[in-house]
């Protein structure tokens, strides 16, 4: 894939170094020209990251959010990269499965967004693909009920080692086509953390264009579901799930 360029974005809050440099290691491993904006909102950490051609380093004064955060990188990579990715802190991938990726992705003018299968670090399945958030549904996740109803929204009734367009697909992996992802303006920064993932899926989808789900390929993502375990964490979900509804209300 001679010509290709990729460009990235990682936001990261008080990671633990180990697992960020597993993850630039990853990065660094892919076959052709990239770039990655590091972009922390830490308040009491800072890392010792070396800017070089391939790695920018950005700090933050204060936590700006994840979306407005991604946000940041915007004019740097309007015209100056072919496809951007979108990524969290805690995944491994190899980096020969952009090929693949970007093969995929170029097959279909409609498609904006590719996102690989996604595995947990014992090997099993993360159900990335899902319907659009209901209230329903976000209740019976956090208290563990309706669990058929929970599945369903999963698409588990169908064989998730085909590729398809699901409605929403988790945001650790997002590889888009940069000429789209800056058309969409990036994130709805009014999401402080959380759904700006299911957002903007549906954004891409109300502008006639589709998300692919391509699990010919996939990565390990550690998943650590903060905002089940912090109550400030929780507070940030609710204040999203209540922006998410009013503003697709209709």
């Amino acid at each position: 894939m001679d010509g290709v360029r990729l460009t990235c974005c990682v936001v990261i809050f008080n990671e633990d170094i180990n697992v960020l440099k597993k993850m630039i290691d990853c990065f660094l491993s892919i076959p052709f020209a990239k770039k990655m904006f590091l972009i922390d909102n830490s308040s009491n950490q800072d890392f010792t990251i070396t800017n070089t051609e391939e790695i920018e380093y950005i700090k933050n004064k204060r936590n700006v959010g994840f979306g407005r955060a991604h946000n940041q990188i915007l004019g740097h990579i309007e015209g100056k990269s072919d496809y951007h990715l979108v990524l969290n802190p805690d995944v491994e991938f190899d980096g020969v499965i952009f090929q693949k990726l970007i093969s995929s992705l170029e097959n279909d003018d409609k498609i904006t967004m590719i996102s690989p299968k996604v595995l947990n670090s014992d090997g099993s399945l993360q159900f990335t693909c899902r319907k659009n958030p209901t209230v329903k549904e976000m209740i019976s996740r956090r208290l563990g009920i309706n669990k058929d109803y929970v599945k369903e929204r999963e698409y588990r009734d169908i064989d998730l080692n085909k590729s398809f367009t699901p409605e929403f697909i988790h945001g650790c992996f997002m590889l888009f086509k940069t000429k789209d992802f800056v058309a969409l303006g990036g994130f709805d920064s009014r999401y402080f953390l959380y759904l700006e993932d299911a957002d903007l899926c549906r954004e891409i989808r109300k502008s006639n264009r589709k998300l692919l789900y391509f699990p010919d390929v996939h990565i390990k993502h550690l998943h650590r579901k903060g905002s089940s375990k912090r109550i400030k964490l929780l507070f940030y979900h609710i204040a999203s799930a209540y922006k998410y509804f009013k503003k697709w209300k209709k």
